[in-house]
């Protein structure tokens, strides 16, 4: 009987033999591929949703979080998302290949650079289901073979949904091996996996701070790290008081449980008297609870008291941290103090202050009179999203096709040696 140990190491190395395939791939192969699973996504829904609903049902009895119940679930339009996801990875210009740059030396050399795939890139997450398709058709175009693991909470759905790409692959020529899924529900198989440098190139984790705290503790691959998204809106003095409420309450409420909701709310002095009510109406009818700091409870006296913890959670729930500051220095101290270098927004009619937010805010993504929830690689423009990279090693906020792509040298010459 095979271990899980053999059965991961076995699944790597096919990754492993398939990523010399892939990465010479024709554009037109691998567009087909995608087009064709984003068909059979929805050509599938009503069996997709069966086994989501089992998922659900699990979670449910283990008392899963709202937020963590919403991540999971899968409807007719998450589905049909997920498909115009796919559709829009096809779209996009393939990376691979694609020459950089170029230059000649004094003695002759013509140099260059060009993209190439990473290889064989590991996906651990959580819930999520969509990651599973997202995950796939971006390393799909970028060239690399990938190896999904998703959380136990949501194996039915990850399963079916890896089925759907394989046979898609298959009926295009491709091997299945390019998409790789994790069956078992066994962490042993996640520690396994995390030692496998020969044959793993880059470890990408989705999901909680705990989750991620705890692959890096124990990867030998190099990992992309998000570990939360404590992201801010700051309403400058000169904001438009409407546009502001409107950008808040949807940067907050509109879905709570995602790392690029808005979890602490800066105001400048000047506005707040008039701000704060017209917030707080709008944003508790929502159903947010307001913690506030002492300036925003003496325009809001029946709100919650914020404390120093306040400033760094990440609630990922309808509750929201208020701090009342004397301007754009000490909302950027904040930023600077409790961020996490997701994604921050300010609102503003002030250009220079805009400019001045978006030149020394330190965060993957900056926002000018928009929300936070734009924070996505679908809405960016991206087909859809890896990832969301929260340091800057090799790269910096949602990570699309050519952020899966690093780059080599070439030269051509004609005899020159080295003296």
């Amino acid at each position: 009987m095979t271990t899980i140990s053999e059965s991961i190491r076995n699944l790597a190395r096919d990754a492993k033999e398939t990523a010399r395939t892939l990465s010479t791939l024709s554009s037109e192969i691998k567009n087909r591929a995608l087009l064709r699973m984003a068909d059979r996504l929805v050509e599938e829904s009503a069996a997709l949703l069966a086994e989501n609903k089992k998922d659900l049902g699990g979670a449910e009895s283990k008392g899963l979080s709202g937020a963590m119940l919403d991540r999971l679930r899968l409807t007719e339009r998450s589905i049909a998302d997920m498909a115009q996801g796919l559709r829009e990875v096809a779209a996009l210009p393939d990376p691979v290949g694609v020459v950089t740059s170029m230059w000649k030396r004094p003695n002759g050399l013509q140099v260059g650079r060009m993209r190439i795939p990473l290889g064989v890139i590991g996906i651990i997450y959580e819930s999520r289901p969509n990651v599973t398709a997202d995950a796939a058709s971006l390393c799909l175009k970028s060239g690399n073979c990938v190896i999904l693991r998703g959380g136990s909470e949501a194996i039915h759905s990850n399963l079916a949904i890896a089925s759907i790409l394989k046979e898609s692959l298959r009926k295009e020529g491709i091997p299945e091996s390019a998409v790789q899924i994790v069956s078992t529900t066994d962490r042993a198989a996640v520690e396994e996996l995390l030692t496998l440098e020969d044959y793993i190139d880059l470890i990408i984790p989705r999901g909680g701070e705990e989750l991620i705290r705890t692959v890096v503790r124990l990867s030998r691959i190099p990992v992309i790290k998000h570990y939360k998204g404590v992201c801010h809106v700051f309403v400058d003095a000169d904001a438009e008081i409407q546009v502001a409420v409107d950008i808040c309450v949807n940067a907050k409420a509109q879905r709570p449980g995602v790392c690029n909701a808005m979890e602490t709310m800066l105001v400048h002095k000047d506005i707040a008297p008039r701000f704060l009510p017209a917030a707080a109406e709008k944003l508790l009818a929502a159903g947010v609870t307001l913690r506030g700091c002492e300036k925003t409870r003496a325009i809001l006296p029946g709100i919650e008291k914020a404390t120093e913890d306040d400033w760094y959670e990440e609630y990922l729930d309808l509750i929201l941290a208020v701090r009342v500051v004397d301007g754009l220095e000490q909302a950027m101290e904040h930023i600077a103090a409790y961020g996490s270098m997701h994604t921050e927004a300010i609102v503003t009619s002030d250009y220079g202050n805009a400019r001045r937010f978006v030149n020394e805010v330190n965060s993957s993504t900056v926002m000018v009179n928009a929300s936070t929830r734009f924070s996505d690689g679908f809405e960016l423009g991206l087909g859809a999203e890896i990832g969301i990279s929260t340091t800057k090693l090799h790269a910096f906020g949602p990570m699309g096709v050519e952020e899966l792509t690093t780059t080599k040298f070439f030269i051509f010459g004609d005899g020159q040696l080295r003296s």
